[in-house]
């Protein structure tokens, strides 16, 4: 399903405009991350701040500034080049004598450099903190509409969808993810390139079958069958009694969660699952290929829930501060206030 015709959750209420101009500072992303490095150990944990890069470009340039292996160096997430981005890396053998005045040559800001005894592994991040300005805005109607979609998303929740940088420049990853499963294309010979374009596949069915949920009314309901997930823990299990779960739900202490497909993907049950059945049924794919490919499946929250958000006016539009859990997009946030498709380079991208 395209990204311009998946539905939105507050369609009644008028976008704020404008557009977020391709400069680092209109968009800055800080990780939280999971924990603190302990403080001894051989790999050297370190915040930095930078501008104009990707992260596997940071990584690369770090790996060639004190000799390391550039797969020896850990992130937690991915984030890409037109914003201004605080992120950890892990470097294993390095001391921060070494490191510091390299990093520095780079024209990396560092916050600080710790020891751990554990190298940094991709999801060890709790989320993103994200300032964001948004120019060009609907004047002076622009801060109270954007208010009121706010207000409205906070009371409602938040549709976890992919945004767009999953999909690719072109918007055609997810194709290029089904030819390979279907036989259809080659293998890339990257590594991180094919399961990326898996991925993407996988994320174009999630989206689906979240965009028939809203259609039908059910994003705020939990079914039968369904795994919810603990908004606090993360906790996982069987929706066997919904009168029971539905006012959890409604405080936003629990979430259907929605289908990353695989062949040893968990399986809900009765009317949750054969809501599922009718957007797999559209997939031209079975379950040998899934295993062929090794594409093991998962769980994703269907719904978010806004605790840390926040508008201020700016000189040409205004700026939103927000929080977003790890594997979230800024993208989907963004569209629901804007009421459009944000150009914009979405930080929050999360390796599969």
């Amino acid at each position: 399903m395209p990204l311009s015709s998946l539905p939105f959750i507050t369609p009644e209420l008028p976008g704020a405009g404008g557009e977020i101009k391709a400069e680092p500072d209109h968009f800055v992303v800080a990780e939280q991350p999971l924990y603190a490095p302990c403080g001894s150990g051989e790999h050297l944990f370190v915040q930095l701040t930078r501008r104009g890069q990707t992260t596997r470009e940071v990584v690369e340039a770090l790996a060639k500034a004190v000799a390391v292996p550039a797969h020896a160096i850990g992130y937690a997430g991915l984030k890409d080049r037109q914003a201004r981005v605080t992120q950890v890396f892990s470097l294993p053998g390095v001391a921060a004598a070494t490191l510091l005045p390299a990093a520095a040559a780079l024209g990396y800001e560092v916050a600080w450099a710790i020891p751990n005894n554990t190298k940094l592994r991709v999801g060890h991040l709790l989320g993103n903190h994200f300032i964001i300005t948004v120019l060009h805005a609907d004047g002076a109607a622009a801060l109270p509409r954007a208010a009121a979609v706010i207000a409205a998303l906070q009371t409602r929740g938040l549709p976890n969808y992919f945004g767009g940088q999953r999909f690719g420049v072109s918007g055609d990853n997810a194709a290029q993810g089904l030819a390979i499963l279907s036989g259809q294309r080659r293998r890339p010979g990257a590594k991180w390139l094919y399961r990326l374009l898996l991925s993407a596949y996988q994320s174009h069915l999630f989206n689906s079958y979240l965009a028939l949920r809203i259609e039908r009314g059910l994003f705020a309901q939990m079914l039968a069958g369904d795994l919810a997930k603990k908004t606090d823990t993360g906790g996982m299990f069987l929706v066997e009694d919904v009168d029971a779960e539905q006012p959890r739900c409604q405080r936003g202490e629990i979430t259907f969660t929605g289908p990353l497909f695989g062949h040893k993907m968990r399986q809900p049950a009765a009317a949750a699952a054969a809501l599922e059945a009718e957007v797999l049924a559209t997939a031209p794919v079975h379950e040998g290929q899934w295993r062929q490919h090794r594409v093991m499946g998962n769980r994703r929250p269907g719904r978010l829930f806004l605790a840390e958000i926040a508008l201020t006016p700016h000189p040409q539009g205004f700026q939103i501060s927000f929080f977003l859990p790890k594997g979230a997009y800024a993208t989907t946030l963004l569209r629901e206030v804007l009421k459009s498709e944000p150009d914009l380079p979405d930080a929050a991208e999360e390796e599969a």
